[in-house]
């Protein structure tokens, strides 16, 4: 049974300050674990949220055993090498670039669409590289709407990490998130933010 969200439903502002305003960046973890059925929650509801024509270009690898992240902290950037190592899990978030192969299936009423997107590489690219942007974004609300902490990362090798983990060239890698429990000491100083009168306009 589905549930409509009616008009003017929205969260508190406790919820709101766990996504967005109190909301940081963890740069060390906590050796509490993190479960399969968290990440397994993490995708179940990023996976709702919209992409255009449905296509959802992003796919994700969970990397939680001490041999696969030991293969991963091998092609992260020096400065991401050691958060990584002592994160309880991290995921690997990658595009498909043969998304459109699912067009037919998540968007019944145009499965011509797939070939549209087959013979026209660049718009293909570009459609996959950028919902796949929004997805990671939704991605990570995801994780701290479960209570946990988020590491997102674009420092790595991306070519090696392919390499290592999809070899058969499937999918592309485009960020690390790092996910558990905050450490010792996880937060910078947090950075200003733009003002609304430079960043927003109005019509």
């Amino acid at each position: 049974m589905t549930h409509a969200i009616t008009a003017g439903t929205g969260l508190d502002e406790a919820a709101r300050a766990l996504l967005y305003t109190e909301a940081r960046t963890a740069n060390s973890f906590a050796p509490t674990p993190v479960s399969d059925e968290e990440l397994a929650q993490i995708w179940e509801l990023a996976r709702w949220a919209p992409t255009a024509a449905n296509t959802q270009p992003l796919r994700v690898l969970f990397v939680r055993t001490d041999e696969g992240r030991a293969r991963l902290v091998e092609h992260m950037n020096e400065g991401n090498k050691a958060k990584t190592a002592s994160a309880p899990a991290v995921a690997v978030l990658a595009v498909d670039p043969r998304f459109h192969d699912h067009i037919p299936a998540l968007l019944p009423f145009r499965p011509e669409l797939r070939d549209v997107f087959e013979a026209n590489e660049p718009m293909r690219k570009q459609t996959g590289d950028f919902n796949a942007a929004l997805q990671a974004g939704y991605f990570i609300l995801a994780v701290r709407s479960l209570g946990l902490a988020a590491g997102p990362m674009a420092g790595f090798d991306a070519d090696g990490l392919d390499k290592e983990f999809f070899p058969d060239g499937q999918w592309h890698s485009t960020l690390v998130v790092n996910i558990g429990h905050p450490g010792e000491n996880p937060w910078f100083d947090r950075l200003p933010r733009l003002d609304p009168e430079e960043s927003v306009s109005w019509a």
